[in-house]
């Protein structure tokens, strides 16, 4: 396909984008709602994807009926799933794609939902990789409002980059990212998980099944050599 904007600005959704970490999400969401009887599923997680810390653990208990509070979910959760976090390796595509736009000059940064604790945990072992982003923009930055859908992580990302909405290209996997840049004024592009319904996408611009499809030159950005 081609397209009529050419951007000046490349920004990424982190968990389930560029790194495999949505897996260890729903383990340990299986293995914490499990002591109480119950199940976490595709139709579930497609509702929390995205979404930051407390605003999900809220939608799990509220969803499950679960016998604790949001806060209490949170604390189980984080027993656990920092120790899992080393384990987490770059999805296909991603870094072969974002080294190659650093190296043309494309500016690029990170926006995740992720509270920058759990973001340093996340990358603890692809530092170098995450130094050529500009800028990373986490969940708890204070400039960050509301978490997606809003369209607020996105609308500083792009300005830390110097950038305007609208010549910003973003990637994303959640229905409710997808919203946040789309509401934001930016061009975007799902990679959803293969379990997820790709109807919960219409705002996205292009739907792909791994970045590894992605063509930078349909979208204007340099052509792989």
């Amino acid at each position: 396909m081609n397209n009529t904007i050419s951007p000046t600005c490349v920004i990424y959704d982190m968990d389930g984008l560029l790194l495999d970490t949505e897996r260890f999400y729903s383990m340990v969401t299986q293995q914490i709602v499990e002591r109480y009887g119950k199940n976490f599923d595709w139709t579930l997680k497609s509702k929390i994807l995205g979404r930051r810390a407390i605003e999900s653990a809220q939608i799990i208990v509220d969803t499950l009926d679960l016998p604790i509070t949001a806060n209490e979910y949170l604390l189980q959760r984080n027993e656990i799933l920092p120790l899992k976090f080393s384990e987490c390796q770059p999805l296909p595509g991603v870094e072969n794609l974002t080294r190659h736009l650093s190296s043309k000059g494309i500016p690029q940064a990170v926006a995740t939902s992720s509270k920058r604790d759990m973001y340093e945990a996340k990358v603890s072992y692809h530092r170098e990789w995450f130094s050529i982003f500009q800028t990373i923009v986490t969940g708890d930055d204070p400039e960050v409002s509301e978490g997606k859908p809003a369209p607020d992580i996105f609308l500083v990302a792009a300005k830390r980059l110097g950038g305007q909405p609208e010549n910003c290209l973003a990637f994303e996997d959640a229905p409710s990212g997808t919203q946040a840049a789309y509401a934001a004024g930016m061009s975007v592009i799902a990679i959803p998980d293969s379990n997820m319904d790709k109807k919960l996408y219409p705002q996205a611009s292009e739907i792909l099944n791994s970045m590894e499809e992605f063509r930078p030159e349909n979208w204007g950005l340099p052509a792989f050599n």
